[in-house]
């Protein structure tokens, strides 16, 4: 099978994983799908988001996203969609890195997330599912995704649009947080989540920052474990796929769209 045809087979319907995790009891209302439980969740949450993440952070977020950036082989000139922009705290760490603030591309289903992004950078902003990326083929070289793949419908699908907007060798960052393998370790993430978080969410907002801490927290806890995600990257036609690990939760899942091959 030749190298096109690898890419397109990446694209057509099979066996897919599904969503990251199942259906969590106590957050969405009946009838409502998860796509709109997330984008008002977060409409609702945005203008208190910065404050809030970095409080969760403990103040070290931008210095990890932007080595994270840096490790994926994000470099000056490349052509960038952040998919879930947010308010734009993995796209500012790129716009630096590449120079070039108007190469960059950010997406999100929430309103409010992309109205906060649009007053604090220069970067072009769509609204739309990161299951249907509204972009044309190979139009980008490097995507990424910052603590958002918990919050699609379709990993499968997400990752197919994502390799697909890619140009030949671009790459994939993926950044997520991941329960850590010790018993010790878990028992840490969660008194931190479950009992200091919604404390800082307490001081730093209202009821609906607290609702998403605790969304965070439970979808962390329910996520599909990092060998499904690595292997759904696989599934779809990413190469070179692995994952990075920083204090035990803090992953790092890395890939590229396989180079076309130049006839000798």
């Amino acid at each position: 099978m030749t190298c096109r045809e690898r890419l397109s087979s990446a694209f057509q319907p099979h066996n897919q994983v599904g969503a990251p995790h199942e259906p969590l009891p106590g957050y969405q209302a009946d009838g409502e799908s998860r796509e709109q439980f997330v984008r008002q969740l977060f409409n609702r949450t945005a203008a208190s988001y910065n404050r809030l993440n970095a409080a969760f952070s403990l103040g070290t977020g931008q210095r990890y996203r932007r080595r994270a950036l840096l490790s994926a082989g994000l470099k000056p000139g490349d052509r960038v969609l952040d998919v879930a922009v947010g308010t734009g705290l993995v796209a500012r760490e790129a716009c630096i890195i590449t120079g070039q603030p108007r190469s960059v591309i950010g997406l999100d289903v929430s309103e409010g997330m992309l109205a906060q992004a649009r007053r604090q950078h220069a970067i072009g902003l769509v609204q739309a599912r990161a299951e249907a990326i509204p972009l044309g083929d190979a139009t980008v070289d490097f995507v990424s995704i910052g603590y958002a793949l918990r919050h699609v419908a379709d990993l499968e699908r997400v990752f197919s649009e994502l390799l697909r907007v890619l140009k030949p060798g671009g790459r994939l960052l993926i950044i997520e947080i991941t329960p850590p393998k010790s018993r010790m370790g878990r028992n840490m993430l969660k008194v931190y989540l479950g009992s200091v978080v919604p404390w800082l969410s307490r001081i730093l907002g209202a009821g609906n920052e607290q609702t998403l801490m605790r969304y965070y927290r439970d979808t962390i806890e329910a996520c599909a474990p990092p060998d499904a995600i690595l292997a759904a990257l696989r599934n779809v036609g990413f190469i070179d796929v692995h994952c990075q690990t920083e204090l035990g939760i803090f992953r790092s899942y890395l890939g590229r769209r396989e180079p076309i091959e130049i006839a000798r």
